[in-house]
């Protein structure tokens, strides 16, 4: 999948009303700077992942998103670099960087992933 000058590319889960309800939060804010993402639903999309290089069990546990260069991110790095792009979104992602935060936020992400999917703890 080629990527557009500028544009990333983000793999999410559209079958999650949690997903679906934050990508439109982002689009609302991305909107008023210009700032424009490809949204690519995962679901059903096992090969296309695979020839992304993402596995589709990891892309259903991890936000990915592909860069201008073709480099895909995974979890906080992809939400750090998601949200760098929005100017009012690049304090938070300065925030969740920092090496308290980050392994904080994403032990929580993993956990309420796993209750989403219904994994036992």
């Amino acid at each position: 999948m080629a990527t557009a000058a500028g544009k990333l590319v983000v793999f999410y889960d559209g079958s999650c009303p949690a997903c679906i309800k934050d990508r439109r939060w982002y689009e609302k804010l991305a909107s008023k700077t210009g700032e424009s993402v490809e949204w690519l639903d995962i679901t059903g999309r096992d090969e296309q992942l695979r020839q992304e290089g993402i596995d589709p069990v990891k892309a259903l546990r991890e936000l990915h998103v592909k860069d201008e260069q073709g480099r895909v991110h995974r979890e906080m790095d992809a939400y750090i670099l998601l949200m760098s792009r929005v100017w009012v979104l690049k304090p938070l992602a300065w925030l969740i960087g920092l090496p308290v935060i980050r392994p904080t936020l994403a032990s929580l992400y993993h956990r309420w992933v796993a209750k989403r999917l219904g994994d036992t703890p």
